[in-house]
């Protein structure tokens, strides 16, 4: 299928397409006239990559995970261990932010940004 039918069943734009298949995540081959040609199967391939989007995977991290899960005897089990894997990454990130949170609350309303309230004369 052409690249605007595929960005229609998969409910992306073309652009997404082409920068996803320059990160490898999806292949097409060159048609006749030089339009890209993709197989049926790349409509799964974008959806699997936007839900890996979803918890916090980064593009290299999917592509870099899509052979192993498409090589994996048992891809349910392939896949729930990189969930795992992924859950003290969102832990650590969301402790990062919570800390972020806390020090925009500090600056807020001091009258400086950069000044934290109870810390006076030290810039944050």
């Amino acid at each position: 299928m052409h690249i605007g039918e595929l960005a229609a069943r998969a409910g992306m734009t073309k652009d997404s397409i082409r920068f996803y298949e320059k990160a490898g995540l999806v292949t097409g081959r060159r048609a006749a006239g030089g339009y890209r040609d993709f197989p049926l199967e790349a409509v799964t391939r974008l959806h699997c990559v936007r839900t890996a989007q979803t918890p916090g995977f980064t593009l290299a991290e999917i592509a870099r995970h899509g052979e192993e899960l498409r090589d994996a005897p048992d891809r349910a089990e392939a896949l729930s261990a990189l969930y795992g894997d992924k859950i003290p990454v969102i832990a650590t990130r969301m402790a990062e932010l919570a800390a972020l949170r806390a020090d925009l609350h500090a600056r807020v309303g001091t009258g400086c940004p950069l000044r934290v309230a109870g810390r006076a004369g030290r810039a944050g």
